[in-house]
């Protein structure tokens, strides 16, 4: 599933390709139908919280609604009417470009109060700079549930996937099955902010890279890491391979229904 700074850079890219123009919306594979109330009108902006997009547009209050999912993708080409290819649930198009939105958990058109309903339910995005981290510290404190999972409740910290979490808690040398409650509130704030930087880098390079510069390739003498989602890491899908840092072998195990990564060595618990 894309991680928020995925979402975020779509909603930069969305707006500066379109916004500000008149565009053609269409549902080629017909399961959009909301997508000819947005025809020929202007896209004002694309936004982004957490995991989830909201497109709005000139003349109505109603936004469209993305979620991508575990199989979405919304892709960008310089090209107004390309072939269709797949199944096109939204596609937008201006003269010069065109975005095929596909096989997203959600597209729909809402309207001011559901738009509400749908934030309402998220927690603090750490790509916000108006976001109330005391108030998602509060709702780690309070929790016996272990802090992988919190970190990817999004009803706490709204943008946060796999790949941060288990990077995060790394970094910080935090045994991922530690306690909420257990965590000092100083820790929380801490990769609170590592997430900011984290992330919004993300948004800047599109991928993510976590390691730092004493553990890049070059500097270790290692190659370069070779994946579907590109970025230098330090646990995630590193299962069996030493530690970056210590050479302990990285462990593996399902955690909030997701593979979560840590080295037992360095993330022991306190």
């Amino acid at each position: 599933m894309p991680e928020g700074h995925t979402l975020h850079r779509l909603a930069l890219d969305l707006t500066g390709t379109f916004g500000g123009k008149r565009v053609r919306s269409s549902s080629p594979q017909g399961r959009f139908e909301s997508a000819a109330g947005f025809d020929g009108r202007e896209l004002l902006e694309a936004t982004a919280h957490g995991k989830h997009l909201f497109v709005a547009f000139a003349g109505t209050e109603e936004q469209v609604h993305v979620h991508l999912g575990l199989y979405g993708s919304f892709n960008l080409v310089d090209d107004p009417a390309p072939p269709v290819v797949g199944q096109v649930r939204w596609r937008l198009a201006s003269d010069r470009a065109s975005a095929d939105l596909r096989g997203p958990t959600a597209c729909e058109a809402l309207g001011p109060d559901e738009v509400d309903a749908v934030l309402a339910r998220l927690g603090e995005d750490p790509l916000d700079p108006e976001a109330d981290v005391e108030r998602a510290a509060a709702l780690v404190a309070r929790s016996r549930a272990p802090i992988a999972t919190l970190l990817m409740d999004q009803r706490i910290v709204a943008g946060v996937g796999n790949v941060y979490r288990a990077e995060v808690l790394f970094r910080h040398r935090i045994d991922p099955r530690t306690a909420g409650r257990d965590l000092r509130p100083v820790t929380f704030l801490t990769l609170w902010s590592d997430l900011v930087d984290l992330m919004g880098e993300g948004v800047r390079t599109g991928r993510i890279d976590t390691v730092r510069a004493e553990h890049e390739p070059e500097a270790m003498g290692r190659p370069p890491r070779v994946d579907d989602h590109g970025g230098e890491v330090y646990v995630y899908r590193r299962a069996g391979q030493p530690c970056h840092v210590c050479g302990t072998k990285v462990r593996t195990e399902v955690v909030a229904a997701r593979n979560l990564f840590w080295c037992p060595r360095c993330q022991r618990r306190r």
